[in-house]
């Protein structure tokens, strides 16, 4: 992976810069001086070229310097001296950027490694379901916040997860790759979905408990101090024999149940259960369960949108907007809301922002079924 180069008039200026002068001066036969001008091309060529691309211009300054005819300066005077000590730490500063931009590129490979191994790209179908996900995170230059979500296909059907994590930005990477992990076990291990959650729940708690302990062992074991994990979440469950969806809400913005055209969009509000984190079983987390006809689209979403506002304070009207942008392909639906979220809050979006659109293909889904009894049969 290589940086981003500089702009092309960057590139361009010291070049046209060299010509300009040079071609000024031949033109106007007076003495003019511009020898300060021409000293300015080597700093601007150590801006986007390297220390042997900043020699090369040095060098032809300071042989123009030296022809009679041109006379862009006085080489008996100071501007040589100047010109060429100023060349000479043009090349130095390039040779030290150069090495600090190769540097940084390694850095921001390894990062943008990890940060996809926390939260890879999700694929256009998973088991009997298309969809698609879109995810932006508030601090510039980093691919994972706070927020997070996932899509498994396991022996209960596909699941998903959606959630946002205490915290935002890199500070939050922790909490965030320790429950993808929970949630990764909990799709092959838990029959039901309140397990799922409650299992999210202990990573949650037994992560706060492990944080405490250390936070005491830094303040020399005495005094108050408590470290606290928590996160919202909604969990997804697509059964592999039934058109149907199960929702678990862990103090998480309610999924949106989009029809195709001409049929009502509605809020899927589940049984309210308490964020993760808070240390409750799975008695806790009670699902909703709701029938899906073919063609049927769901919308998942963290925070970050429905609390988008515009410059008068109006939280941005999401299902308004979602029955507006629904596209029957699941990421296209994702792009053209991004688009929309953006133009409406004016560019000016603080928070983390994860957006999952779920399509669900009965017919794949019969399919699944059947190929899932006849691994049974062969076992």
């Amino acid at each position: 992976m290589r940086g981003a180069p500089p702009p092309v008039w960057v590139r361009r200026l010291p070049l046209l810069l060299l010509v300009a002068l040079t071609v000024f001066q031949i033109v106007v036969r007076r003495r003019v001086e511009l020898g300060f001008l021409i000293g300015a091309i080597p700093p601007l060529a150590a801006l986007s070229y390297g220390a042997f691309g900043t020699a090369v211009f040095s060098g032809v300054v300071l042989v123009l310097l030296w022809v009679p005819a041109i006379r862009l300066g006085h080489p008996a005077r100071s501007d040589l001296l100047t010109v060429a000590f100023v060349a000479v730490l043009s090349v130095l500063i390039a040779w030290v950027r150069s090495r600090r931009d190769a540097q940084l590129v390694t850095v921001r490979t390894v990062a943008e490694a990890a940060q996809f191994a926390v939260l890879p790209p999700l694929p256009p179908r998973v088991g009997p379901v298309r969809c698609a996900g879109l995810y932006r995170a508030a601090q510039h230059g980093t691919l994972v916040g706070g927020d997070l979500f996932d899509v498994r296909d396991g022996p209960y059907g596909v699941r998903a997860l959606v959630g946002d994590v205490q915290g935002h930005g890199l500070a939050a990477v922790g909490t965030v790759a320790a429950l993808l992990g929970a949630f990764r076990e909990a799709v092959l291990d838990q029959p039901e979905l309140s397990g799922v959650a409650a299992q999210l729940d202990r990573r949650l708690t037994v992560d706060t408990e492990a944080a405490t302990r250390e936070a005491l062992l830094d303040y020399g074991g005495s005094g108050e101090v408590y470290s606290e994990l928590f996160a919202t979440a909604v969990l997804l469950e697509f059964p592999v024999d039934s058109a149907q969806v199960r929702i678990v809400s862990c103090g998480h913005p309610p999924p949106l149940l989009l029809g195709q055209a001409g049929r009502t969009a509605r809020e899927l509000t589940a049984p309210p259960g308490p964020p993760l984190g808070l240390g409750v079983g799975p008695a806790q987390y009670k699902p909703l369960t709701v029938a899906m006809e073919p063609g049927d689209q769901l919308l998942a979403m963290t925070d970050g949108v429905t609390e988008t506002r515009d410059r008068a304070g109006t939280f941005y009207p999401l299902l308004e907007r979602a029955v507006a942008l629904r596209d029957d392909d699941p990421s296209a639906f994702t792009d053209a809301l991004w688009v929309d979220l953006v133009a409406y809050a004016h560019g000016d979006i603080t928070d983390d922002v994860a957006l999952l659109v779920f399509a669900p293909d009965p017919e794949d889904r019969r399919g699944a079924s059947a190929r899932r009894e006849g691994k049974g049969r062969r076992v």
